[in-house]
């Protein structure tokens, strides 16, 4: 499972999702993405079970990014144990996502390889999301894309 090596501090605030992402919205690496149409926790194991799914499909052809890492902590008492006692033990990690992040990335497949890869990706996450490709416009120009 992803998770941060060290973090400054063990467990966080759960915070608010709120707003679009400013960052990570466009497709840089690859020719298609998969982006979060909403926003909500992705946590590493639905991270790691999208990305085993892409590369099964593509069968070692192709290359994949995967644009997300959960560095949230998210704290959870066990079951049947009173309220008190401090804040909980880190019980998995997190990705926040926004609305507009482009999750992950496929490039070196064919277009419908790589439409149905990311679908299959899509299948694994909590929130709705969209294939999209590459801004062929901001490439010519040279623009990053």
């Amino acid at each position: 499972m992803l998770q941060p090596k060290r973090s400054k501090y063990r467990k966080v605030f759960r915070g608010r999702r709120k707003g679009a992402a400013t960052t990570g919205s466009t497709v840089s690496f690859g020719e298609f993405g998969l982006k979060a149409m909403e926003a909500d926790w992705i946590t590493a194991r639905q991270i790691e079970a999208s990305r085993i799914a892409v590369t099964r499909h593509l069968r070692r052809g192709g290359q994949v990014w995967v644009r997300v890492f959960p560095d949230k902590s998210v704290s959870k008492k066990p079951a049947e144990v009173r309220m008190g006692g401090g804040k909980a033990a880190v019980d998995h990690w997190v990705a926040v996502v926004r609305p507009g992040k482009i999750m992950f990335e496929v490039a070196g497949v064919p277009a419908a390889d790589a439409i149905r890869a990311l679908k299959l990706a899509a299948h694994k996450l909590p929130i709705p999301t969209k294939v999209v490709q590459r801004d062929r416009i901001a490439v010519m120009l040279g623009h990053s894309a």
